[in-house]
C-alpha cells in the first residue's frame, strides 16, 4: 500500500493570500491526499534565543513573515473538496483553548469533516510572552489542558469543563466538528509521548534521518504497549525539504535537501519505516506560487512512480 502523500501550503512571505486556495486546489488535483499549515508566531529582532531553543543557532529568514495557519486552512478548505487539512503544529499553548477548540470545530463543519488537529508546545519564549495565555514553564500543563477542552467542545452537550484557565459551568457550544476530530502530537521527549499515548491519535516526528525516526517510532509503540494502549497511532512524517537543481552527490548530503530526484529517494527511504503518511513541506525552496506548484508536481509523480 503506498504511503499517503501531502503538501505545505504556501504561507510564507513570498506568496500572496490567493496563491493559497490556487496551490491547495492544484495539489488536492495532483493527487496529495492532505494539505498542511505551521504555525511562527513571530520574528524577534534581536534574536535573544535561537532557533528550536539552541544557542547561536539562528532563525531562518523566511520566519519574518509566517501567515496566520487557521485563516490559511480555511482558505484552502474552501478551493477543495476531498483533502485532509491538517496543522503540522500549531504550538497549542498559545491560544486560548476555549477560541481553538471552537475555530477547530467549526472548520471541520464546514469541509466536511476533513480536519487533523496538530499540536506542539514550541519553544519560543518571545512567542509565548506576547500570546500572553500561559507563561512558558507551564506549555505542558497548557496543552494538557487544551486538549480536554477540545474533546469536551466538540463532544456532546452540555459542555462542561473546569480546568486551570476554562471554566465551562453548563453550555451548548456548536457547530459541532462532522466527526471526532483526530488530534496528533509531536512528542519529542519521554513526558510528550506519554501524553501522546494516553491522550492523542497521533504522532507528528519531524524527518531528522531513517534511523532516528524508526527508533523513535520504535519507542512509541513499545510505550504504548507498556501503557496498554490497544488503539493504532496514526502517523504524519514531517519533511521540510529543500530543492536545489546543482545539489552535489555523496552521502553526506543533508536529507531532503537536493534535485527532485534525491528528494524522492530520501522519501522512499523514510517510506520503509511505515508510517502512514508523509508531509512534503516545499514551500522554502519556491519563489513564487507557479514555481511551487510545478516542483510539487515533479515529487508526487515521481514519488508514485518510485512506490512512495
Amino acid at each position: 500500500m503506498a504511503t499517503r502523500l501531502g503538501l505545505g501550503l504556501p504561507q510564507m512571505r513570498q506568496y500572496l493570500g490567493k496563491d493559497v486556495p490556487d496551490v491547495a486546489r492544484a495539489a488536492e488535483g495532483m493527487g496529495y491526499e492532505s494539505l498542511w499549515v505551521f504555525e511562527r508566531a513571530l520574528f524577534p529582532e534581536p534574536a535573544t534565543q535561537g532557533l528550536y531553543g539552541i544557542e547561536g543557532l539562528p532563525w531562518p529568514d523566511a520566519y519574518r513573515s509566517v501567515a496566520d495557519p487557521l485563516i490559511t486552512l480555511t482558505l484552502a478548505a474552501a478551493a477543495t473538496e476531498r483533502a485532509e487539512l491538517g496543522s503540522s503544529v500549531l504550538v497549542a499553548p498559545l491560544h486560548g483553548p476555549f477560541q481553538l477548540a471552537k475555530a477547530l470545530a467549526s472548520l471541520d463543519a464546514a469541509s466536511g469533516g476533513r480536519v487533523v488537529a496538530g499540536f506542539g508546545t514550541g519553544w519560543s519564549h518571545d512567542e509565548y510572552a506576547a500570546a500572553g495565555v500561559r507563561p512558558f514553564a507551564e506549555r505542558g500543563r497548557a496543552l494538557d489542558e487544551l486538549i480536554g477542552v477540545c474533546r469536551a467542545v466538540w463532544g456532546p452537550d452540555p459542555v462542561v469543563y473546569d480546568g486551570h484557565v476554562t471554566k465551562i459551568a453548563s453550555a451548548v457550544v456548536g457547530p459541532k466538528p462532522a466527526r471526532p476530530i483526530p488530534i496528533l502530537l509531536a512528542a519529542g521527549g519521554g513526558r510528550a509521548r506519554r501524553r501522546l499515548v494516553d491522550h492523542a491519535d497521533g504522532w507528528l516526528p519531524n524527518a531528522l534521518g531513517v534511523e532516528a525516526v524508526a527508533g523513535q517510532w520504535r519507542r512509541l509503540r513499545e510505550l504504548a504497549g507498556e501503557r496498554g494502549r490497544t488503539e493504532p497511532i496514526r502517523t504524519v512524517l514531517r519533511v521540510n525539504a529543500r530543492y536545489s537543481a546543482s545539489a552535489r552527490q555523496g552521502t553526506d548530503r543533508r536529507p531532503f535537501h537536493g534535485s527532485v530526484d534525491q528528494i524522492v529517494e530520501d522519501l522512499a527511504a523514510h517510506a520503509e519505516i511505515g508510517l502512514d503518511e508523509i508531509l512534503i513541506d516545499l514551500q522554502g525552496s519556491a519563489r513564487d506560487a507557479g514555481e511551487l506548484t510545478d516542483l510539487a508536481a515533479q515529487v508526487y509523480e515521481k514519488a508514485r512512480a518510485a512506490g512512495v
